[in-house]
């Protein structure tokens, strides 16, 4: 009974040993193909949202980066075509200083032309005097005098040292025109010159300037 019993007692044991190792080398080999199959499975699954994530801030970069240079270059580029058409086309002006204007008045010759009423008035005169001091490079404005019944055209300067110089173009006498005051009272007195009170009402009701 005894040998019987121990030799029970050995195949048991044989069994359990048997099915340790058998339950070893099946958890091994399910460890390493769950493995396998889970890594395979991860690296897939991140390489996608990676390789999703790398193009989205890749393509947001990309564009801020390439809009901010692309808009740089551009206005460079459009700034300097800009220039180079500007300059073969209209005038390029600046504001005369006092001496400058007051020179240019003197040398311009519009206030030889002939005043021919409703012909050749004083409108015809300022928009000559205007050309002709663009045409040296200042900026000149038109300049409209209303009075109660009518009006009279003249031009200034913003001289860049006194402000705003203002000049009769038939004349080329420098005016002071004021709102409310006489327009032939405004003229600058010069030496052996008299204004005469007109026969009109030539009152500044409004000064109009036009650059």
């Amino acid at each position: 009974m005894l040998n019987r019993f121990l030799i029970s007692l050995a195949i048991l044991a044989v069994i359990c040993f048997s099915g340790f190792i058998i339950y070893n080398f099946a958890y091994a080999r399910g460890e390493a193909a769950g493995y396998d199959r889970g890594y395979s499975s991860g690296q897939i699954v991140g390489y996608s949202s990676g390789e999703q994530e790398g193009y989205d801030e890749g393509y947001i970069s990309g564009e801020q980066d390439g809009y901010t240079e692309g808009y740089a270059t551009g206005k460079a580029d459009g700034y300097e075509e800009g220039v180079n058409a500007g300059a073969e086309h209209g005038y390029t002006l600046r504001d005369p200083t006092y001496q400058e204007a007051v020179s240019f008045i003197g040398q311009d010759r519009t206030n030889d032309n002939e005043y021919v009423e409703d012909v050749y008035i004083c409108s015809h005169f300022s928009r000559d005097v205007c050309n002709n001091a663009e045409g040296e490079g200042f900026r000149c404005a038109y300049v409209e005098l209303r009075y109660p019944d009518g009006g009279h055209a003249i031009i200034a300067f913003d001289t860049v040292d006194e402000g705003l110089a203002y000049f009769d173009a038939i004349t080329d006498d420098r005016v002071r025109p004021i709102v409310g005051e006489r327009y032939y009272q405004c003229i600058e007195p010069r030496e052996g010159y008299y204004y005469e009170e007109p026969s009109f009402d030539d009152t500044i009701r409004d000064i109009l300037v036009i650059w």
